[in-house]
C-alpha cells in the first residue's frame, strides 16, 4: 500500500541529491529510507503516516527542551508578529551575545553566524590571521563542518557514508590539514614537534560527538592546552554540539580548560539556524569591521533565531537541568547496551551530560579508529528494529544521541522495552 511518506520519498529523489538536504538523513548507512516528519511534540516525532517515535536525535542536538517547548514557541511567536528579518541590528542579538559571554568566560566577544560550518570556517580564518600560519591540526572522526580544510578524515555523515576525502577539495587545502587520533597526546606532540611552527590552530570536539560519543581521557584537553601554548598555536574548541549540552558553560566548563576560540551552534538558536564563534577580545577584534579579517552574513543574528536562543538559554540558566539530564542519558545508553549484551552481542554505552552513545563493541571507544571496530551490520539491524518499535535513534553508528528535559520515565521505559525486543530480533536474524 502506498503512503504519504513513500510518495514524498519518490518526489524528493527527483528534485534533491539523494532525496535529502543533508547526507545522514538519507538512512543509507542503515540500509533503509527515511520517514518524513509531520510534527514534533515534546520527546516525540510524528511522521506523515501517523506513527510516533521517541526521539533521541532531537534535530541533532539543539532541542534540549524537546520539540515545540512553550518558552521558545512563545518567543518566536512574539517575534514573528514584529517581522522575520531586518538586515539591521536588534536588541535580541546583543542579549544573546551578552548571555553567551557571561556563561562562557573564555568567550569575551562573539560573532553570530548562521551555521556550525560557518562558525568553524570563520574561526580558522581568525586563527590564521592571528598567527600568520596556514596549517590546522584536527582529530580523525571529528567533524567541523564541510569547509575544505576540515573534510579530511572527518566524522559525521562523511564517516557514515564511508566517503573518501571529498572530491572538490584541493590538494593544497588538504596539505594544510594534519590529522591525528583523538585522545592521543603523544601523536599531537609529535605532529607539533615536526610542523608546529606552521600550525595556526588545533581544532577539537572536546567530547567527540560525530564519531558516536567519545569522552576525552583525563588530561587530554589540558594537555592540548599546554602543547598549543608551547608551540604558539591557538586551541579551538568546536562546541557546536557540546555547547550548553554537556554543561551550562559547555565542555570547557565541565573539564576546566579554556580554549582561545570557541565555535557554537545548535542549542543557542533553540532549534533555528544559528552558529557563533568567539574567544579572547584581542582575537575577535581582528574581525571586520573592528579589524581586517572579513566575515559577513545578511541573516547573521537574525531575530527569530536570537529570540528562540535567548528563551532556551534563559530557561537553562534558571533551571540548570544538567545533573538530571545526565542521569536520563546514562540510563538510556547503559540500558540499551545491557539489552544488547543480554542476547550475546557486544555492546557498550556511554553518556556525557545530555549526550549519549551506544557502540556494538566490547568497550566504549577512546578514538574514531576504535569506534570503527564496531559491528556496523548489527547496528543497522538494531536501528531498524528500534524504529519499528517506535524509537528513533541516529541513523548512523557514528553519531551521538541526545535526551531532553521532557524525556521522562515513561519514555525511557518504552525505549528499554523496545531495546530488549529489538536485541532479541537482531540476535535471531544474525544466527
Amino acid at each position: 500500500m502506498s503512503s504519504l511518506g513513500a510518495d514524498l520519498w519518490r518526489r524528493a529523489l527527483r528534485v534533491m541529491p539523494g532525496g535529502v538536504n543533508s547526507p545522514v538523513r538519507s538512512f543509507r548507512s542503515v540500509d533503509s529510507t527515511p520517514f518524513f516528519v509531520g510534527r514534533g511534540e515534546g520527546p516525540f516525532l510524528c511522521d506523515t503516516d501517523g506513527r510516533r517515535y521517541v526521539d533521541y536525535v532531537l534535530s541533532w542536538g539543539p532541542l534540549i527542551l524537546g520539540h515545540a517547548p512553550p518558552p521558545v514557541v512563545e518567543a518566536v511567536r512574539l517575534q514573528l508578529e514584529r517581522g522575520t528579518s531586518y538586515g539591521a541590528p536588534t536588541e535580541g542579538e546583543v542579549e544573546l551575545a551578552e548571555r553567551i559571554t557571561r556563561l562562557m568566560p573564555a568567550v569575551e566577544m562573539v560573532r553570530l553566524v548562521n551555521s556550525g560550518t560557518e562558525a568553524t570556517m570563520s574561526a580558522l580564518r581568525v586563527a590564521r590571521a592571528a598567527t600568520g600560519r596556514d596549517a590546522v591540526l584536527k582529530f580523525s572522526g571529528c567533524y567541523h563542518g564541510h569547509t575544505d580544510a576540515f573534510l579530511v578524515a572527518a566524522g559525521s555523515g562523511v564517516a557514515t557514508l564511508g566517503l573518501p576525502d571529498s572530491p572538490g577539495v584541493t590538494r593544497g587545502a588538504a596539505s594544510d590539514t594534519m590529522v591525528v587520533p583523538f585522545n592521543d597526546l603523544d601523536a599531537v606532540a609529535d605532529a607539533l614537534r615536526e610542523r608546529g611552527d606552521a600550525v595556526a590552530a588545533v581544532f577539537v570536539e572536546p567530547v567527540a560527538g560525530n564519531a558516536g560519543l567519545i569522552e576525552p581521557l583525563p588530561g587530554f584537553l589540558s594537555g592540548l592546552r599546554e602543547l598549543t601554548w608551547r608551540h604558539g598555536a591557538l586551541l579551538v574548541f568546536d562546541e557546536v554540539m557540546t555547547g550548553f549540552r554537556v554543561a551550562l558553560g559547555g565542555a570547557q566548563a565541565r573539564y576546566g580548560v579554556e580554549p582561545d576560540l570557541t565555535t557554537l551552534g545548535k542549542v543557542i538558536g533553540g532549534g533555528l539556524p544559528v552558529g557563533a564563534y568567539g574567544g579572547r577580545r584581542e582575537l575577535m577584534e581582528r574581525v571586520a569591521p573592528a579589524g581586517p579579517v572579513y566575515q559577513a552574513g545578511t541573516l547573521s543574528g537574525n531575530p527569530l533565531a536570537t529570540a528562540a536562543g535567548n528563551a532556551q538559554l534563559a530557561w537553562l540558566e534558571e533551571h540548570d537541568p544538567y545533573a538530571g539530564l545526565e542521569v536520563v542519558a546514562r540510563r538510556v545508553a547503559l540500558g540499551i547496551a545491557t539489552a544488547i549484551r543480554t542476547v550475546g552481542l557486544a555492546a557498550a554505552g556511554t553518556a556525557v551530560g545530555s549526550m549519549m552513545g551506544v557502540f556494538f563493541r566490547g568497550e566504549a571507544p577512546r578514538s574514531f579508529e576504535q569506534a570503527q571496530d564496531s559491528d556496523v551490520r548489527a547496528f543497522r539491524r538494531f536501528h531498524s528494529a528500534m524504529l519499528d518499535r517506535g524509537v528513533f535513534l541516529a541513523p548512523s553508528p557514528f553519531e551521538a544521541g541526545f535526551v531532553s528535559t521532557v524525556h521522562g520515565g515513561a519514555e525511557v521505559d518504552l525505549t528499554l522495552a523496545a531495546a530488549r525486543e529489538a536485541a532479541e530480533h537482531v540476535a535471531r536474524e544474525m544466527r
